[in-house]
């Protein structure tokens, strides 16, 4: 996926904060009804129906069509084809974007510093997300800035904001769950294992839209403050 360099930070710099993190959020969601914990003994993933209303995610649906681009992954440009989708992270200082982010890092119980901007994307038909890892790969070339900027990424939340007239799935390969975009649904998922390492269960997809449009918003959380 990406071109190895030599790295100064060791590939479990962050192990110790992931197990920390990974039992802080494992309680508090335990502890709240409306969370669905979706049924695997391979990676902690999570769901929550009507975290967002119809109205919100049409607010959030314009918000990103006013800021969607050519989506890239670190060191692929969209021309590679790994990920056709548009995105844009949406203004971080807008009242309606920090209260469905706070909404989040309430839910988590998450320290608000350590989470990322909110980053919406849009799929149109034949657009999709390759099989990936939300965490950040040792031995590449952005490894040492990102471990240098907020430390690995600890949990993953995602808003499907629309219905999707066909595709557009959601599948963890490694798993073998598919789920299908519904309005409103939350998505939770660690992207370590109890122990901190990094779960390579935990790849993911956005499979190719087949009709229609898919909105969603996904919000990262790292180990440290994010900068």
């Amino acid at each position: 996926m990406t071109s190895e360099t030599k790295s100064r930070i060791p590939a479990n710099a962050d192990q110790a904060m992931l197990k920390t993190l990974g039992a802080q959020v494992r309680e508090r969601l335990a502890s709240n009804p409306s969370v669905y914990k979706v049924p695997t003994d391979d990676a902690e993933l999570f769901a929550v129906g009507e975290f967002m209303s119809g109205a919100e995610c049409a607010k959030m649906v314009d918000l990103i069509d006013a800021v969607a681009k050519p989506s890239k992954v670190f060191d692929l440009d969209y021309e590679s084809g790994y990920r056709t989708s548009y995105s844009g992270d949406v203004d971080p200082c807008d009242p309606f974007v920090k209260k469905i982010s706070r909404r989040i890092d309430d839910l988590l119980g998450m320290d608000p510093l350590f989470g990322e901007t909110i980053q919406g994307q849009r799929y149109m038909p034949g657009q999709e997300f390759q099989p990936h890892h939300d965490w950040f790969h040792p031995n590449t070339s952005y490894w040492d800035f990102e471990m240098g900027r907020g430390g690995q990424r600890s949990f993953t939340t995602m808003v499907f904001l629309n219905e999707v007239e066909a595709g557009g799935t959601t599948d963890f390969t490694e798993l073998g769950i598919s789920l299908e975009p519904k309005p409103g649904v939350l998505l939770i998922w660690n992207n370590a294992s109890p122990d901190g390492l990094t779960n390579p269960k935990t790849m993911h997809a956005g499979r190719p839209v087949q009709a229609g449009a898919k909105y969603i918003i996904t919000k990262w959380y790292r180990t440290r403050e994010w900068l």
